[in-house]
């Protein structure tokens, strides 16, 4: 009787239509590739018609929110970086609401956030109450587990007060939410790149230059597509502290 319902609860805990454990497994191998633009374009497609048979399944739906913010965060172009963004914030609320004591749903729909107002202009962001909803799911994001993907809740709070107009923004908070960051993980070029930028910002040339070092001689080993994505974007930050430094 006993094993009889076990098995019941069993089949009643797996969501029907639930994603196979090997397509998870693929999909993460493809987010691995994700430096390589047709590893993206596979990843979104395979991910998408896998969402389609199974729409509300958590591990598909925050890979998606996953797979949006690799795209927003690198996009250039600003309309293209509100859509991404936009679309990255409700796939991670839909993963947030699938699981609501997971941590990737709220971390992928603040980050969403963060990638729209970016674009639309940090302003414009605060004026139409964005940033309620942002630290809402951020904060949560943080209670939950602060140490996700790298300390990424820790990076994006840091971010935040870097990115606030005067007088809300604070660079002395912003680089403390990296040296915790840093402190667990010394291997994210993402956490020094950061640092970098806030210490430049806070007129720290020399103290930037040693934050920026670290990201040129850093190994990418770690997460390559998202290291050698980060030593591309210091090459820039790197030349406006030399030029700093003269």
């Amino acid at each position: 009787m006993r094993l009889k319902l076990l098995a019941l609860w069993v089949l009643w805990a797996i969501p029907a239509n639930a994603a196979d454990p090997a397509l998870l497994d693929q999909l993460d191998a493809l987010y691995a590739k994700r430096g390589d633009a047709e590893s993206v374009k596979a990843l979104d497609k395979q991910v998408s018609e896998a969402l389609k048979a199974a729409p509300d399944d958590f591990d598909l739906a925050w890979r998606k929110a996953r797979i949006l913010q690799w795209q927003a965060d690198g996009a250039t172009e600003k309309k293209l970086k509100m859509v991404l963004g936009k679309q990255t914030w409700e796939a991670g609320d839909k993963a947030s609401k699938l699981q609501p004591a997971r941590v990737e749903g709220y971390y992928f729909a603040a980050c969403g956030i963060g990638s729209y107002s970016q674009a639309v202009g940090i302003m414009k962001a605060l004026g139409d109450g964005l940033e309620g909803k942002f630290n809402e799911r951020l904060d949560t994001a943080l209670k939950l587990d602060a140490t996700y993907e790298y300390g990424g809740p820790w990076l994006v709070k840091g971010r935040y007060f870097y990115e606030l107009p005067w007088p809300k923004r604070d660079l002395d908070k912003s680089a403390e939410y990296y040296q915790k960051a840093i402190a667990k993980f010394p291997q994210s070029l993402r956490a020094h790149y950061y640092l970098a930028e806030t210490l430049l910002k806070d007129g720290k040339a020399k103290d930037a230059s040693a934050a920026i070092e670290k990201v040129k001689q850093g190994s990418t080993a770690y997460n390559p597509a998202e290291g050698q994505r980060v030593q591309q974007w210091a090459k820039k930050v790197d030349a406006d502290i030399q030029e700093e430094l003269k």
